[in-house]
C-alpha cells in the first residue's frame, strides 16, 4: 500500500484571486446584480405567476436568509406595475335587510368617487330637505290641512254640544277626553241636586246621556279617522315636497353611474329611503356623519347612506402586492367590528373591515407559512377562500357558537389572487403528506438553492451582488481585497471550497459589521482619521469578532481538555483508543472538539455493544454506523466461521445525546487496534464514516473538526507529528483557517486523506494494514493478519469451551432429560 502523505497547503484553502476582480472598490460596480444562482427557482416563480388556472399558487422553499422575500418582491414589483388595477369594492346598506350588506363592484377609482358623491349628497340633503320643510309655502299648505281638519272636528263637536244643550246635557272636554253631565239652564247640576231628583227624572236623564254617549263614541271614532287622514295628507305633502327637494340632486347623480346597473339600483333604493325617512334629515342637528361619529345614544341614522370603501385603488395603481406579517384569521378574511351602546354591542355595514385577501384581491398575497400555521383557524380560512373563490366575512364566535351577539352576513366578494407562501422545506413536505387540500391549492414549488457552484463567473456575480448590497445599505465602498475575502468566507460558510453560500442574511450582517470595524478602528490609520473604504483586514476583524461573541462554551471545553479534566491525548500511542472529532451546535455557531473513543474485545458470541445505544444516549444514525462496522468486521475476518468475540465501544466522558455516523471509522480503528494489540497514534484524530466494504465516506463540518483538534495541539505545542485523518471525498470541502494552513505549510501539522479503513490503520499504527491475496489471506505481521488471528484464537477457545450465560446455572444432560420425562408425564 502506498505511503499516505499530508495534503499540500494549496489543497487546504482555495483563495479568491483579487486580481481577477476588475475593480478597485465596489463603488465602481454600478450595474445591479442579478439573481445569483436562483435561475431555476425564479423560472418556477415566473411559471406560477403566469399560470392563471385555479390552484397554481406558489410555495417558495428554502432556508432562512437566502433572500427569498426580497427577490420575489422585486420580481413582483416589476411585474405588478404593468398589470391591470383591480376593481374597487364597497359595502353599502341593504335597506330591505340591513343584516345582509350589499357588496358593490366599481372600476378603479370609482369607489372613492361614489363614497364622495354619497357624502356630498347627504350633506346637500341635510340642507335641502329642512329648507323645503321650513319654507313659507310648505307651512301654508300644512296650516291649510290642519285648518281643514280642525274645522271639521270643531264643527262636529259643536253640533253634538248643541244637541246636548237642547236636552239639558252638558258636553265638557277633560284631559282624557269628553264627559256628559246633567245640566239646567246651561249649568251642570250638583250631585246633591241630582240625588234630590225623582227616580223617573234620573232615569230620563240617564237615558239621554246613554244615547248621547253613543253619538259621542261614534264621533270619537270619526275624529280618529280624520286624524289618520290628516297624517296621510301630511305624509303625501312631505313626500311631494321631498321629491321636489331631492329630485334635482338625484337627477345630477344618477347619470354618473349609468354604466353600473347595480350602483343605479342602490341609488334608487337610497332615493326611496330618503323620501320615506325625510324626518331623519329634519332632526339631524349638526356635524358630519362620518363612521367615527358614534355617540352613546346609538348609531346615527344617516350612517345608512354612507359608502364603506374596502378597496379603492386608483386606475394607475397596478396589481397590489400585500405582505401580511400577522396572519390571523381576521387579518386575512376581514372582520365585522362592534360598538358599545348602553351595554349592548351594535354594528352595521360601515363597521366591516377588510382583510389581507381584500387588499390583495386582483394581485399577490405574501405569507409566511410558519406564522400562518401558528394562528388558529387562519390556514383553514385561507384554504376555504381559495377553494370557493370568494371572500366570505364570518365571525368565528358566530360560526362556533361562542357568542350570541347580533352580527352581519356581508355579501361575499369574488376572489382572484396569487398566494405566495414562504417557508422551509420541512413545512412543504409535511403539508404535502398530511393536508390533502395543499396539493390542490399550491401546485407550484419554487425551491431556492442554498449555494451555487464556485467558478470565475459566479465569483464575478458575487462581487456585483456585494456591491449592490453595499449600495442599498449605504455602506462604505469595499476594496477589491475585501470582496475577495468575503467570497472566501461564503465558500467556508457553504462548507465547500467549490461552492458559495447563498445565505444573504449572514452576508448582509458581515458587510455591516465590517463597515463598523472600518469606522471604529481603521487599520494602520492615525487616531481621529476616518476610513473611506472597507479593507480585507476589516472583514477579518468582523469574522473574528463574530466568533469571539459566540465561542464561550468552546473555550471552556478546550480549557478543560488542557487542564486534564477531559482526557484527550495528543501524543504517544494507545491500544484500543483513538481521537474522534465531535461537532457541537450552539445556536447558529458550530465548533468541534476531540472526543476519546475506546474499544475492548474479549471472548463472546459475536456481539459488538454500543454503550451509547445501551444507555439511550445514541441516536439512530450512530447506531446504524456501529451495525455497519459490525457487519464489516464479521464479513472480512470471520466469513467462514462464527464471530466469537464480545466487543464494547464508547465515547468517553460524554453525558448527552450523540448521533451521526462520522465517528464510525474511528470506532472501527479502535476496535481493530484492540483485537490486533496494535497501538494507535494519539497525535492524530480521525473522522469519517464507513460502509460495509470498509470504504471511507464523506462527513460534514470537516473544517470545524480539523480546527478543533488543531487548537488543542497548538495550545500544547505543535510537534510536527500531529494531524487529522479525513475522508478523501472531503478534500474538496477544505477551507481551513489561515493559522492551520500556515502550520501545515511549516510541517507542524498535517491533514491526511484516506479512502479505506486499511489506509487509516496504516497511518494510525505506522504498520502495514495488509492486503488480502487471491484466497483472502493477509500478509504475515500485518494489522489485518493479527486481527484475523485473534478472532481465530477466540473461535478455537469458544469451540472447546461451553459458554455459560451469566446469571443462569449450568445444567447437565441428565437434568434436561429429566425435565423432558416430566413434561411427557
Amino acid at each position: 500500500m502506498a505511503m499516505i502523505v499530508p495534503l499540500a497547503p494549496d489543497q487546504l484553502y482555495r483563495h479568491c484571486d483579487a486580481a481577477s476582480l476588475p475593480f478597485a472598490t465596489t463603488a465602481q460596480l454600478t450595474e445591479p446584480a442579478g439573481t445569483v444562482g436562483q435561475d431555476r427557482a425564479l423560472a418556477a416563480v415566473k411559471f406560477g405567476l403566469e399560470m392563471q388556472h385555479p390552484g397554481f399558487n406558489l410555495f417558495v422553499l428554502g432556508p432562512q436568509g437566502t433572500g427569498k422575500h426580497g427577490m420575489i418582491r422585486h420580481f413582483l414589483e416589476l411585474r405588478a406595475h404593468a398589470e391591470a388595477t383591480p376593481d374597487n369594492w364597497c359595502y353599502v346598506n341593504n335597506f330591505s335587510d340591513p343584516v345582509k350588506p350589499i357588496a358593490l363592484k366599481l372600476p378603479p377609482g370609482r369607489g372613492l368617487q361614489l363614497r364622495t358623491d354619497m357624502a356630498q349628497l347627504v350633506e346637500e340633503l341635510q340642507s335641502a330637505i329642512p329648507a323645503m320643510l321650513e319654507s313659507e309655502d310648505y307651512r301654508k299648505r300644512v296650516d291649510q290641512i290642519d285648518a281643514e281638519f280642525d274645522a271639521l272636528q270643531k264643527n262636529s263637536i259643536n253640533a253634538l254640544a248643541d244637541e246636548c244643550e237642547a236636552q239639558d246635557i252638558a258636553l265638557s272636554q277633560t284631559e282624557t277626553g269628553f264627559s256628559l253631565d246633567p245640566a239646567r239652564n246651561g249649568e251642570i247640576i250638583s250631585d246633591e241636586e241630582y240625588d234630590n231628583l225623582s227616580s223617573e227624572q234620573r232615569d230620563a236623564i240617564q237615558k239621554k246621556i246613554d244615547e248621547l254617549e253613543i253619538k259621542l263614541t261614534r264621533l270619537m271614532k270619526q275624529m280618529a279617522e280624520w286624524q289618520k287622514a290628516r297624517h296621510k295628507r301630511l305624509r303625501e305633502l312631505n313626500r311631494e315636497v321631498t321629491i321636489f327637494a331631492v329630485g334635482d340632486l338625484f337627477d345630477d347623480l344618477l347619470p354618473k353611474y349609468t354604466d353600473l346597473p347595480r350602483v343605479l339600483t342602490y341609488l334608487e333604493a337610497v332615493k326611496k329611503d330618503v323620501i320615506e325617512n325625510a324626518h331623519n334629515f329634519q332632526k339631524q342637528e349638526e356635524g358630519p356623519t362620518n363612521i367615527s361619529n358614534v355617540q352613546e345614544e346609538g348609531l346615527p341614522p344617516l350612517r345608512r347612506y354612507q359608502v364603506n370603501l374596502l378597496i379603492g385603488a386608483e386606475p394607475a395603481f397596478g396589481a397590489p402586492i400585500v405582505s401580511e406579517n400577522n396572519p390571523t384569521y381576521q387579518n386575512i378574511i376581514g372582520r365585522v367590528e362592534h360598538l358599545a351602546s348602553y351595554g349592548a354591542l351594535m354594528t352595521d355595514f360601515a363597521l366591516i373591515r377588510p382583510g389581507a385577501l381584500h387588499n390583495a384581491n386582483g394581485g399577490y398575497l405574501l405569507l409566511d407559512i410558519h406564522k400562518l400555521l401558528a394562528q388558529p383557524f387562519a390556514w383553514d380560512g385561507l384554504k376555504q377562500a381559495l377553494t370557493t373563490g370568494e371572500i366570505r366575512i364570518e365571525s368565528l364566535g358566530q360560526i362556533y357558537g361562542i357568542i350570541s351577539t347580533v352580527s352581519l352576513e356581508p355579501q361575499p366578494i369574488p376572489l382572484k389572487v396569487k398566494v405566495i407562501l414562504f417557508g422551509e422545506r420541512e413545512y412543504y413536505y409535511l403539508l404535502q403528506a398530511y393536508d390533502p387540500d395543499f396539493a390542490k391549492l399550491f401546485k407550484v414549488a419554487a425551491d431556492f438553492e442554498d449555494d451555487v457552484v464556485r467558478n470565475q463567473d459566479s465569483q464575478q456575480d458575487f462581487a456585483r451582488l456585494i456591491a449592490t448590497m453595499v449600495q442599498e445599505q449605504k455602506l462604505l465602498p469595499f476594496e477589491r481585497d475585501a470582496v475577495a475575502r468575503i467570497i472566501e468566507f461564503c465558500a467556508r460558510d457553504a462548507g465547500d471550497a467549490e461552492r458559495l453560500s447563498l445565505n444573504l442574511l449572514r452576508l448582509s450582517d458581515l458587510l455591516s459589521e465590517a463597515e463598523y470595524w472600518a469606522k471604529s478602528k481603521p487599520a494602520g490609520m492615525a487616531a481621529g482619521s476616518i476610513a473611506d473604504t472597507v479593507s480585507s483586514a476589516n472583514v477579518q476583524q468582523a469574522i473574528d469578532a463574530r466568533i469571539g461573541r459566540a465561542d464561550r462554551i468552546q473555550r471552556r471545553l478546550h480549557e478543560e481538555i488542557l487542564r486534564g479534566t477531559i482526557l484527550i491525548d495528543s501524543d504517544g500511542s494507545r491500544i484500543g483508543q483513538v481521537n474522534a472529532l465531535s461537532v457541537m451546535e450552539i445556536g447558529d455557531y458550530y465548533f468541534a472538539q476531540p472526543t476519546r473513543i475506546t474499544a475492548t474485545a474479549r471472548l463472546g458470541s459475536g456481539e459488538v455493544i454500543d454503550i451509547q445505544r445501551e444507555v439511550a444516549q445514541g441516536g439512530p444514525i450512530h447506531s446504524k454506523g456501529v451495525m455497519i462496522l459490525s457487519a464489516f468486521l464479521a464479513t472480512r475476518y470471520s466469513a467462514r466461521q462464527p464471530l466469537s468475540l464480545q466487543a464494547s465501544l464508547v465515547f468517553e466522558q460524554t453525558y448527552g445525546g450523540i448521533d451521526g455516523d462520522s465517528a464510525s471509522l474511528a470506532e472501527l480503528c479502535a476496535l481493530l487496534s484492540a483485537l490486533a494489540d496494535v497501538p494507535l497514534l494519539q497525535s492524530l484524530a480521525v473522522t469519517g464514516s464507513i460502509n460495509q466494504y470498509g470504504q471511507v465516506q464523506a462527513i460534514g463540518a470537516v473544517n470545524e473538526k480539523i480546527e478543533g483538534f488543531f487548537d488543542i495541539c497548538a495550545a500544547r505545542g505543535l510537534t510536527g507529528r500531529q494531524g487529522v485523518l479525513i475522508p478523501g471525498s472531503n478534500a474538496k470541502h477544505l477551507m481551513l483557517r489561515a493559522d492551520v494552513v500556515a502550520a501545515c505549510s511549516d510541517g507542524k501539522f498535517g491533514v491526511y486523506t484516506v479512502d479505506s479503513v486499511d489506509q487509516a490503520l496504516q497511518v494510525l499504527s505506522g504498520q502495514p494494514a495488509g492486503d488480502a491475496d487471491a484466497v483472502g489471506n493477509f500478509a504475515p505481521d500485518s494489522v489485518n493478519f493479527k486481527v484475523r488471528r485473534k478472532l481465530g484464537d477466540l473461535f478455537q477457545i469458544r469451540a472447546n469451551t461451553t459458554l455459560v450465560p451469566i446469571g443462569r446455572p449450568q445444567r447437565n444432560h441428565r437434568d434436561k432429560r429429566g425435565d423432558e420425562e416430566e413434561k411427557e408425564e
